[in-house]
């Protein structure tokens, strides 16, 4: 099919030079043509597709998608256009002449508005392409929160990536598109002292128009669908009181400490998918990312979605990226978009409604450490956990501040996750020598969209940078687990290891097909009176990241009266989750919708 229309494509073109331009009725000189067609054109194809566009194996079509074909089609018929046009210009059989329209005002109105739309419609276009490609499929919940809180702490290439995909295409497309509408020439056909008027200036505007239409219309759409906008209405029109009937606040009454408190640390492991496990192990991949966190799992307590060993949460409502992972967690809540007027992210103002986690352990005396390798502004997070528990916050300006980093040191979101484990083992121990039960939580960011931060320490096995920096990841947070398990604090100290939420890279998301993704969790040492559990316990759960809530503090021994917290549940007890009770697609659908419950009662400090 490739050489079929290597061939047909040139020869048309050149059959229409020969009739159109040339006029010669040589047989010579129409074989010279079509034969210069054939050649020229699928020369610079090919060449255009391995060094511009950097295809490999360009003349094998089986080893490529099935669209293939058609896209060196395009490409082929673009060249020969060129071609064509080319030499009619030079053999003076096409002109340009200047043309003006009858109503001025007319028509620079309607270039004006085509102008506008398809620019309008080339910023959507290019700013949908851009966030699936830098952070997959973004919730309408997860923009307009990162929208309306701090920014602070990003990473800088994500800024650079914009300026370089979405700005430069659409000015770079919106430039061509301006120039084509606001051109004052028409384009004429000259042969035996006839002139024919090919595309006339009222001709051009009206392509215009209707492309500049269907581009906006067309690229809105697109926007919609991809980042599943409707939602976004829903959120802002519609209320559910799904929230306020399955919601259980923590309260002294129902939740008690043991006598001796267990230590708790809580290691995020940013974007850590079950995706990168082998498919024999119930993963995606051919061959085991993961191997060490694989032989890990092996030691403590896994939640599986399946019969597997290993498995995890399902996506829920709220939840899909690294705030919104820690907010679930921490409270037992979805982050919900704010719709009366509050906000995250500045200070007291960080859903002082709810108690937290850090809350409760604060009361009980614990001393609280967060650790992060980037600014803990971003996303307001600073202001959460200064809310929620008085945390110690060790992040990468705090970093600066002791004198471990120079002032001017930036590495991806701000120090990489090597130094990020070097600096917890120094604050872990001064937890532990504070002689007071300690909660410690820590994020890491190498595995980040879109292809991870690769340290220069870590081994090249694969051909992706990404499945290099998860398979260094995961082993570097194992050797970071082994330190603890070697500590003098470990035999009171209960671990818990999750992936965040999935991963946002698009080398994932787009391409693993008909394949459930979870997120990574194990709990290593719990409480000793959750030792003996029965298997079952762990298998084939449905469940949420907002379930860990309530599993976390009952894996440091507290006992939970009807073992349910904020809109989580237990899972180390029989009570079911939301999702086991009502299923996965209704509860995401009923939390999608505005909570007035959520919005009086969290989102702001009832009165």
């Amino acid at each position: 099919m490739l050489w079929f229309a290597a061939a047909v494509i040139p020869v048309l073109f050149g059959i229409a030079d020969i009739f159109f331009i040339t006029e010669s009725k040589k047989i010579s000189t129409r074989i010279n043509i079509i034969v210069r067609y054939l050649f020229t054109v699928n020369l610079t194809s090919f060449f255009i597709m391995k060094y511009v566009l950097k295809i490999s194996d360009i003349f094998q079509p089986s080893l490529h998608e099935s669209l293939y074909v058609i896209k060196y089609c395009a490409l082929a018929f673009a060249v020969a256009l060129i071609m064509l046009l080319c030499k009619g210009f030079i053999c003076n059989v096409l002109r340009l002449e200047k043309t003006e329209p009858k109503n001025k005002k007319r028509a620079n109105a309607v270039r004006i508005i085509s102008a506008i739309l398809f620019t309008l419609g080339m910023v959507a276009y290019a700013a949908t392409i851009w966030g699936g490609e830098a952070y997959g499929d973004l919730s309408p919940d997860q923009i307009l929160i990162n929208l309306i809180s701090p920014t602070v702490g990003n990473e800088v290439g994500v800024y650079y990536s914009i300026f370089e995909g979405p700005v430069l295409k659409t000015a770079f497309y919106s430039t061509v598109f301006i120039l084509f509408t606001f051109s004052p020439y028409k384009l004429t056909f000259n042969r035996n002292d006839k002139k024919r008027v090919l595309i006339s200036g009222f001709a051009r505007r009206a392509v215009a128009l209707l492309l500049s239409i269907t581009m906006f219309i067309g690229s809105c759409a697109f926007g919609i669908v991809k980042f599943q906008l409707v939602d976004l209405f829903s959120a802002y029109f519609f209320n559910s009181s799904f929230i306020e009937k399955n919601y259980t606040a923590p309260t002294d009454d129902n939740i008690t400490f043991p006598e001796e408190k267990r230590n708790l640390i809580l290691i995020y492991l940013e974007s850590m998918e079950n995706t990168f496990l082998s498919k024999e192990l119930g993963g995606y991949m051919e061959e085991n990312l993961i191997p060490e966190l694989t032989e890990l799992a092996n030691e403590g307590y896994v939640f599986s979605h399946t019969e597997n060993k290993l498995g995890g949460f399902l996506p829920s409502t709220g939840a899909g990226w690294s705030v919104a992972a820690m907010v679930n967690m921490g409270i037992g809540l979805p982050m919900k978009v704010p719709t009366d007027g509050n906000a995250y992210g500045s200070a007291g103002n960080f859903l002082p409604g709810a108690t937290a986690m850090g809350d409760i352990l604060h009361a009980q005396g614990y001393e609280q450490t967060v650790m992060f390798g980037a600014d803990a502004a971003f996303g307001g997070l600073d202001h959460y956990f200064n809310l929620h528990g008085e945390f110690n916050i060790f992040d990468y300006r705090a970093a600066i501040e002791k004198g471990l980093i120079p002032e001017d040191y930036y590495v991806w979101w701000g120090y990489e996750d090597d130094k990020l484990y070097e600096y917890a083992k120094a604050e872990l121990t001064r937890l532990y020598e504070t002689g007071k039960p300690f909660h410690f939580i820590m994020e890491t960011a190498d595995t980040h969209a879109p292809e991870g931060y690769l340290s220069p320490n870590a081994e090249k096995k694969f051909p992706d940078q990404y499945s290099n920096t998860i398979y260094y990841s995961q082993a570097e947070a194992v050797k970071f687990v082994r330190w603890i398990q070697s500590q003098p604090f470990y035999d009171n100290t209960t671990v818990v290891i999750i992936g965040d939420h999935l991963t946002m890279a698009s080398c994932i998301s787009e391409k693993v097909k008909d394949y459930q993704r979870t997120c990574f969790n194990l709990i290593l040492n719990p409480d000793e009176s959750l030792t003996g559990l029965p298997e079952t316990q762990f298998r084939n759960r449905q469940w949420a990241s907002f379930d860990m809530f309530p599993t976390m503090l009952a894996s440091i021994g507290v006992k939970i009266d009807g073992n349910r917290l904020g809109i989580g549940t237990n899972l180390f007890s029989d009570e079911k989750t939301l999702f086991e009770t009502y299923g996965v697609e209704q509860v995401n659908e009923s939390l999608t919708p505005k909570s007035d419950f959520y919005n009086k009662n969290i989102l702001t400090k009832p009165n």
